[in-house]
């Protein structure tokens, strides 16, 4: 029988109420680590779908790549001077990949001294940037995405658009190594115009205890509004898995573990720039 006249928005009332129901009498789970996967789909995700496919006219390519089950460590380079790309990469990795995989993505440690932004995310799948966690997320099966520029590639300067910085150590190839866990590099376009940073006030930074304060065409000067993104026009590419199973012995290799995270880096380095050759216009369609 067909819907009737405003039947889907009985629906769309009728599932808002019960899930507000089971949020305030506490019936929902969230598991170890706090992910909170209801909540994600009903509130985060959403919020995200309309800037990845709205705002960043988001082109998502290389999916085949990224296992329909079990393990795997999506390696992504970082920019932006907010982290949006870890959001924008789980949201449309979740919405857009046939199974529908969550992303466990893994932060720094400023990210989880942050009273709100720590809940959220924990909320939202997300842990603390550390060896154990990793291996224990790769261990039950989990994809898990990381980001080894850190604040390194969100606080480089415009000037410095799409030249990944320095891997740090390599830990994320030991976790990988130890769990036999195949490594997804994932090259991402369009970060890097959301909020250009043409300077960096350190003492500022450093008085407010933050790894820099940014000054962009739009920030501090338009105050609240200067947090609004460009929208610039977004590419990202999954590039073949790197097989590590035949490595695991090798995981406190130091040799191994830095050549490993090179061919990473300069994978993921190659593939922007030709995703940058596909998209001209940073602000084109």
């Amino acid at each position: 029988m067909p819907d009737r006249p405003g039947d889907h928005w009985d629906r769309k009332v009728a599932n808002g109420l019960a899930f507000l129901r089971r949020r305030l009498s506490g019936d929902y789970e969230v598991d170890e680590f706090g992910f909170d996967s209801e909540l994600t789909d009903a509130v985060f995700h959403p919020l995200l779908r309309l800037l990845y496919r709205d705002w960043f006219r988001t082109e998502v390519s290389g999916l085949e790549h990224v296992p329909v089950d079990g393990p795997a460590l999506v390696v992504g380079n970082h920019s932006g001077t907010v982290a949006l790309d870890a959001l924008i990469l789980s949201a449309a990795l979740h919405d857009k990949h046939p199974a529908h995989r969550y992303l466990r993505l893994l932060g720094a440690d400023l990210v989880f001294r942050m009273p709100v932004v720590s809940e959220i995310a924990r909320k939202t799948g997300g842990t603390v940037a550390c060896n154990p966690d990793a291996e224990r997320l790769l261990g039950r099966g989990d994809l898990v995405g990381v980001f080894p520029e850190g604040f390194k590639g969100i606080g480089k300067l415009y000037a410095d658009r799409y030249k990944l910085q320095r891997f740090g150590r390599g830990g994320f190839v030991s976790a990988a190594l130890r769990t036999g866990t195949p490594i997804v590099p994932v090259a991402i376009v369009g970060g890097e115009e959301i909020y250009p940073m043409l300077a960096d006030i350190k003492p500022l930074a450093r008085l407010l205890k933050l790894p820099y304060f940014p000054v962009t065409p739009t920030f501090p000067w338009l105050g609240p509004l200067g947090m609004v993104p460009l929208p610039s026009k977004w590419l990202i590419e999954f590039c073949p898995p790197i097989p590590t199973t035949h490595l695991t012995d090798s995981a406190d290799d130091p040799l191994v573990v830095f050549n490993l995270a090179d061919q990473v880096r300069e994978t993921i380095q190659q593939t922007v720039h030709t995703l940058l050759e596909r998209r001209p216009d940073p602000f084109g369609p």
